[in-house]
C-alpha cells in the first residue's frame, strides 16, 4: 500500500534534487568563468550558502519534533489517539520552524552587519 505511493515520490524527488544540483553547479562555474566578484554579489553567494547550510538545522530541528511526537503517542497509547498524535506532531514541527527562523534570522543578521571597525 505504501509503496505504492513512496516509490515514485522517491524517484520524483531524487529527480528533483538532481536537477537542482546541476542548475546550482552551471551557475556557480558560470559566476567562476566571469572572473573576479564584486562584492555586492560575493555577499549575495555567501547569504545563498548560509541559506543551504541553515537548511540542515531547519529539516533536522522539524524532523525531531516529529520524531518526539510520535515517541510520545507510542509511550502514552491510552493519552493520545491517532488525530491527538498528530496534531502533537504538527504542534512540534511548527514549534522547530519557528525556533529555526529565530535561528536563522539572528545568523543572517550578522552576516550583513559590516565587521567593527571598517568606515
Amino acid at each position: 500500500m505504501w509503496t505504492d505511493v513512496l516509490i515514485p515520490l522517491v524517484i520524483f524527488g531524487t529527480g528533483v534534487v538532481i536537477v537542482k544540483l546541476v542548475l546550482d553547479y552551471k551557475l556557480r562555474r558560470q559566476i567562476l568563468e566571469k572572473g573576479p566578484v564584486d562584492d555586492k554579489a560575493q555577499r549575495f553567494l555567501l547569504r545563498e550558502a548560509e541559506l543551504a547550510r541553515l537548511s540542515s538545522l531547519k529539516w533536522g530541528m522539524v524532523l525531531v519534533g516529529l520524531g518526539i511526537a510520535l515517541l510520545v503517542g507510542y509511550m502514552n497509547p491510552d493519552m493520545f489517539d491517532d488525530g491527538g498524535v498528530f496534531g502533537l506532531m504538527l504542534v512540534l514541527a511548527g514549534i522547530g520552524f519557528l525556533i529555526y527562523f529565530a535561528v536563522a534570522q539572528r545568523h543572517l543578521g550578522r552576516l550583513e552587519r559590516p565587521p567593527q571597525g571598517s568606515v
